[in-house]
């Protein structure tokens, strides 16, 4: 039996809520891949990889953190038999992202500000008015691709520093018509070019980084991706400067006793506090699984949870083609937990009852025309299957409220150019609106982001 697009949309993030926390550990990725730690890297390390029948793929001395292949399945035991290392662990892909068929739009040339209810939400438009841009920050996007022609990103895309950890892939490719990473990207910072959507930071530059195919990556990819852009210099990318902030809109859920999985958690947890030691603020999604991670002590949660960077919960309407304006309401889907979430931001729902149609006037265009509940999603920019380069697509998520706030983010430091990490978090959460109960709660953090508070206080 047939589906529309819509609903196979709404059918898909409803398993997603009602199954992710059953998830299973991941399967392994290949045999022959290897996350190496040391407590640092050098050419020690390189002479014992080599003895132990190993490749490095890519090395970062300051963590003594590696990914090597080595096709010898004896190859780990031999290599933590040398004492050049601290661990030596097979590493695993995991399926970070859901798989979900967004509502796609018909591509136009008609603006859809009207359309992008999370950016008033957030007051961007009065940041915008107040002169906050985002001009000078960078704002590394590490997902599965970015589709660097399309004219909401192209503006803002540092291409020559974007790179790609999946082997055989560059940093502009994905699959399907959707592109997670490409959505995500455009929230952050769709240029301010009177076609399409707005970025929360219309005028930020992007670093694309893919770390994923398809919505799947292994750890090694992820570590190497936050590596890379907190310190493009120690992979040969020497005229790049560094990101100020690193977007993870990705996430994996898993047993703390799986085997093999504590040397590898840690290791991502290195990479993020190494981030933090270069003043780039990490920030990833909280995991759409709808539940509240402490009442899992025995699951891990990453990033979200991976050492000093913060998670982002998400909230979202309920009717707003329909005069809704309840932007702040916690989303169906969230997680939460006190102590974890530190900022939500607008991620959207489709909890909106029943399939009834809607049109929701455009800038200067014709009405988009749609169920009522795929509204209350957020549009951002995609590659899409009739018009690629000029598609916009909704969709839902803790993946759509992390980006809103890497953006506000990157509108605290181009206006503070000079900025510590430690008085970028202060800002970003004493800017942000109190929520939910009073002071520090369990579902809004600090609270709901605020661009214009947060980059004119």
């Amino acid at each position: 039996m047939s589906r529309s697009p819509s609903v196979t949309c709404r059918s898909a993030l409803t398993l997603l809520v009602a199954a992710a926390i059953v998830l299973a550990l991941p399967a392994i990725a290949s045999a022959e891949s290897y996350v190496l730690t040391a407590g640092k890297w050098g050419q020690n390390q390189n002479d014992a990889v080599s003895a132990a029948g190993g490749t490095v793929v890519w090395s970062h001395g300051k963590t003594g953190i590696a990914v090597v292949t080595s096709d010898d399945p004896g190859f780990a035991a031999a290599a933590q038999a040398s004492g050049a290392f601290q661990t030596a662990t097979q590493d695993f892909q995991v399926q970070w992202q859901p798989d979900i068929t967004p509502q796609a739009i018909t591509p136009g040339d008609e603006a859809r500000y009207p359309l992008q209810w999370s950016l008033p939400a957030i007051s961007a438009d009065d940041a915008w008015a107040a002169g906050c841009t985002g001009d000078g920050a960078r704002v590394a996007i590490l997902d599965g691709g970015i589709y660097n022609i399309h004219p909401d990103i192209a503006p803002n895309l540092d291409a020559a520093c974007s790179v790609s950890f999946v082997p055989g892939q560059p940093y502009n490719n994905d699959v399907g018509t959707f592109w997670h990473g490409t959505h995500v990207a455009g929230i952050v910072a769709a240029a301010d070019n009177g076609f399409g959507t707005l970025g929360v930071a219309p005028e930020a530059t992007l670093v694309g980084v893919k770390v994923l195919h398809n919505g799947s990556g292994s750890f090694g990819a992820v570590i190497g991706g936050i590596l890379y852009a907190s310190d493009p210099a120690a992979f040969g990318a020497a005229s790049c400067a560094r990101a100020d902030i690193i977007n993870m809109s990705l996430g994996a859920v898993f047993p703390k006793s799986a085997s093999g999985a504590g040397p590898l958690v840690g290791a991502l947890n290195q990479a993020v506090n190494f981030a933090a030691s270069q003043g780039v603020l990490v920030i990833s999604a909280a995991g759409n699984n709808g539940v509240d991670i402490r009442d899992f002590p025995s699951f891990t949660f990453v990033p979200a949870d991976s050492g000093s960077g913060l998670a982002v919960s998400a909230t979202g309407p309920v009717g707003f083609a329909l005069g809704a304006t309840n932007f702040r309401r916690p989303a169906s889907y969230s997680n939460f937990g006190s102590g974890f979430v530190q900022v939500a931001g607008p991620g959207g729902d489709f909890v909106l009852p029943g399939d009834d149609i809607c049109a929701v006037p455009t800038n200067g265009g014709p009405p988009v025309v749609n169920f009522c509940w795929v509204f209350d999603l957020v549009i951002s920019t995609c590659r899409g299957p009739a018009a690629p380069t000029t598609s916009y697509c909704f969709a839902a998520g803790t993946s759509m409220a992390t980006p809103a706030v890497a953006g506000v983010a990157a509108l605290i430091k181009a206006a503070n150019p000079g900025i510590s990490l430690g008085a970028l978090k202060t800002k970003l959460f004493q800017s942000a609106d109190d929520e939910g109960a009073l002071g520090n709660d369990a579902f809004y953090g600090h609270g709901f982001a605020n661009a214009f508070r947060a980059c004119t206080e």
